[in-house]
């Protein structure tokens, strides 16, 4: 396997660096796979507790993780969408209608960690399977450009970044 390299100035909005930079090294991977410890937290919040909300017209721990969720499946499409060669652009991706569609404090807590576990499980394996060539290809969606591998660090550094919020402002 080729040395993937971090994502340039010009690869992806500006916009998307705070979430990369919080991913270490040359390679995404590593701290894709390692999400044992983010689940090892998430099932130390209780069912009660994952319906807090820090504030009002804030999004409850629920929310939050269901965001991360569903952030997660959608930039993963897009890495596959590119790394498969399409080159029709994608649309954009509105948080705000995927959380309010969701209805997500009405699924169980438990229920939320185990999709984030299969979700994160399924992200691994497409992002372990692409060919070296794959991991340049770029894309646009929402209007800027993507490469495949800005999007393994944006998806690992979106997690963290909403795990570090649940940490700091809910807990």
């Amino acid at each position: 396997m080729m040395s993937i390299g971090r994502p340039r100035e010009g690869e992806v909005a500006a916009y998307y660096f705070p979430y990369i930079n919080l991913v270490e090294g040359e390679d995404p991977l590593p701290a894709l796979k390692n999400f044992e410890k983010t689940v090892a937290f998430l099932d130390r919040i209780t069912e009660e507790k994952s319906l807090y909300r820090y504030g009002p017209g804030k999004w409850s721990i629920r929310e939050a993780l269901n965001h991360v969720t569903d952030t997660e499946r959608a930039f993963a499409f897009r890495a596959l969408w590119f790394a498969r060669g399409f080159v029709a652009p994608l649309p954009g991706y509105d948080q705000n209608i995927a959380a309010a569609d969701a209805e997500a404090d009405g699924v169980a807590w438990a229920g939320h960690v185990e999709e984030f576990t299969r979700v994160r499980l399924a992200t691994i394996s497409l992002f372990e399977h692409l060919p070296d060539e794959a991991w340049t290809r770029t894309g646009i969606a929402n209007n800027n450009p993507f490469s495949v591998r800005s999007l393994a660090y944006i998806i690992a550094g979106h997690a963290a970044h909403h795990v570090r919020i649940i940490q700091e402002r809910y807990l």
